[in-house]
């Protein structure tokens, strides 16, 4: 089966608590453009991330808010910006790295929350009876371009009927694939 594959690019989610401390009382996210998966967008919020070593500047938030707030960069940014952020499917933040977060309106000093995101395939129920798998089922994936094939091993299925169909690669892995434009991969059943 041939997913669409995305290039994940630096991002946070935040919870309201910090948004209101980052962005002032009463902040809410606005909207600048829809993402692949339904309800998802980038906002026109952007904050700060800041390790021991380095800052990564203007960094987007996706919205809605959430529970909690995470970080979600490449290896490349981690070890950039000083940060020992794990591989993680998101959510799972316990024991991840630490940053401070810096907004016009002040600071969040996170304890934990910076994870490199697991690559994973989104899917509805649908979907993922057409292509034989099952939710946290691990598969991998081939991309096929013209000087950098690969095929991605450790790769995480996701299923719900409130997702779309669609791969999510940080950029560290869409670059060393060749990913540019509408790039398709092909699950593979381990």
């Amino acid at each position: 089966m041939k997913v669409l594959v995305e290039t994940s690019a630096r991002h946070l989610h935040v919870s309201q608590e910090h948004l209101e401390i980052l962005f002032g009382k009463g902040a809410e996210l606005h909207p600048k453009k829809d993402l692949s998966q339904p309800g998802q967008y980038a906002t026109t919020e952007r904050v700060d991330v800041v390790g021991p070593k380095k800052t990564l500047t203007g960094v987007t938030i996706l919205g809605p808010c959430r529970k909690s707030t995470q970080v979600e960069i490449s290896a490349t940014d981690a070890r950039s910006i000083g940060v020992k952020a794990p591989v993680r499917e998101s959510g799972d933040t316990a024991g991840s790295g630490a940053c401070k977060l810096v907004g016009p309106a002040g600071e969040v000093e996170l304890e934990e929350g910076v994870i490199v995101a697991k690559r994973h395939i989104h899917a509805t129920t649908k979907d993922a009876a057409e292509a034989g798998v099952a939710d946290k089922e691990i598969v991998q994936l081939k991309i096929e371009s013209a000087d950098r094939t690969l095929i991605f091993d450790d790769v995480v299925v996701r299923v719900s009927d409130s997702f779309a169909l669609a791969c999510h690669l940080d950029t560290d892995e869409a670059n060393a694939a060749g990913c540019a434009g509408e790039v398709y991969g092909e699950i593979i059943k381990k």
